[in-house]
């Protein structure tokens, strides 16, 4: 009996895991560094307060060209969380231009310390962690997608 319940307790982890990843839509991005595109990468839109909130929360894995991407309506001041996300990110904030501004490298999961932008922005890139050390990623590259002009 214990292992049939935890059967269907694992199954219906897996069920909610796929079914937040399916309401999300993907976009192609790529990160560039003085107008060379450097690495691409495909990313989960969050441009509604539901879909920012819910985030990457209960995910077990994410692939190395995998992410991300929050936008929001207008540049402000970016606090996050890692409440209910399993997986250590790095994050990054990026201006109206799709500049990162800011990095947080290796987010630590499960944590309820607050991560913020710093300043005002208009998107947030997360990426697994340990991500844009492998890549050499850093404040002053470009996020190049359409919410950015780009």
């Amino acid at each position: 009996m214990k292992k049939l319940l935890l059967f269907f307790s694992l199954m219906y982890l897996i069920f909610l895991q796929c079914s937040f990843a399916a309401d999300f839509n993907i976009t192609k991005i790529s990160i560039s560094r003085d107008g060379f595109p450097k690495h691409e990468f495909m990313v989960e839109l969050a441009t509604t307060e539901k879909e920012r909130s819910l985030g990457l929360m209960f995910r077990k894995n994410l692939a190395q060209n995998r992410g991300m991407l929050f936008i929001y309506k207008s540049e402000r001041v970016v606090s996050m969380w890692m409440k209910n996300t399993l997986i250590p990110l790095d994050m990054l904030f990026l201006d109206k231009n799709g500049f990162i501004t800011h990095l947080v490298k290796q987010t630590r999961p499960l944590s309820l310390e607050i991560i913020s932008s710093i300043g005002n922005v208009l998107g947030v890139l997360e990426l697994l962690g340990g991500t844009s050390e492998k890549l050499g990623i850093r404040i002053g590259d470009r996020v190049e997608h359409v919410a950015f002009g780009s």
